[in-house]
């Protein structure tokens, strides 16, 4: 190797002491790795870098149902053990419970299952779940080509795939899937398929059926300011009025999500358009009604 034996042993020292390889020695072998997994540093971070990981573990951990927590806080205690001193920080100290993250609720995420479709995804193999939808209350055996993984703020996993029970793109919820099995064969992706396209019919979660419809939603002047500090939808529009009041424009395809967005706004929201929309605020705003009565 063209240097001297000395070297070489100035260089398993160097090894062994400064990173903890895993170093032994045997006539068979001769010097090796104990641990085949064990890997030399390769990155060299700034006290900042490092510093947003952590943060980012913390984020993980405010959200319960995550399925990477574990994993990602043994990637950062073999990461802290190989970084220079001078940037080791300790990870307990950062934030000082000055930066705070809170998730919303909790989902009961089987973590086998997502690493399961994570896998199927990144590797295009046919997937047999037993899922269980809320809105009729039962539960069905499928055949999936799994397309995308979704993850919505923090909690919700979802997962877009064609489904050949349906013949159809569907969106499903990994907290739904009971059952998981990857199955011995591939999928070719349908090349028209635009994940970004698709997810544009959605209105936060719900992708609905069919095309996406305009919608128009008026909102009082006390309702308004907390609508036009958000954008609630890449297609909207806000049309302000002259006592404060704002109409919002959108075109997308979940009118079920719509309703629920729109009845958490009470008496500072009206929908416009389109009429199926309406009905369905106004015949839950009955049900409400007599759910109320005296």
């Amino acid at each position: 190797m063209e240097v001297s034996d000395r070297t070489i042993r100035n260089d398993l020292a160097f090894l062994r002491d400064r990173f903890n390889a895993p170093l032994a020695f045997c006539s068979v072998k001769g010097h090796h790795y104990t641990d085949s997994e064990w890997r030399l540093p390769s990155i060299n971070l700034s006290m900042r870098e490092l510093s947003a990981i952590m943060l980012g573990a913390k984020v993980l951990e405010s959200y319960t149902g995550s399925a990477y927590v574990d994993d990602l806080n043994s990637a950062i205690l073999r990461l802290s053990e190989r970084i220079p001193d001078k940037i080791r920080i300790n990870r307990e100290e950062v934030g000082e419970q000055r930066i705070i993250f809170t998730g919303g609720a909790e989902t009961h995420l089987d973590t086998e299952i997502c690493h399961s479709l994570v896998k199927a995804v990144n590797q295009t193999v046919r997937v047999k779940i037993e899922y269980y939808t809320a809105s009729r209350d039962q539960v069905s055996q499928r055949i999936i080509d799994p397309y995308v993984l979704r993850i919505d703020r923090g909690t919700n996993y979802y997962m877009i795939g064609f489904c050949h029970n349906r013949q159809d793109m569907r969106y499903f919820r990994v907290d739904r899937i009971k059952k998981l099995k990857l199955l011995n064969s591939s999928f070719i992706r349908d090349k028209t398929f635009n994940a970004q396209e698709y997810l544009g019919k959605t209105f936060q979660i719900e992708v609905g059926t069919g095309e996406a419809k305009l919608v128009k939603i008026w909102f009082s002047r006390s309702t308004s300011p907390y609508i036009i500090e958000r954008r609630w939808h890449k297609t909207q529009k806000v049309e302000e009025h002259t006592d404060g009041s704002i109409t919002l424009e959108m075109e997308v395809a979940g009118l079920n999500g719509l309703k629920r967005w729109v009845l958490g706004y009470g008496g500072g929201a009206v929908v416009k358009e389109p009429p199926e929309l309406v009905d369905l605020v106004k015949s839950e705003v009955e049900q409400l009604m007599k759910n109320y009565q005296m």
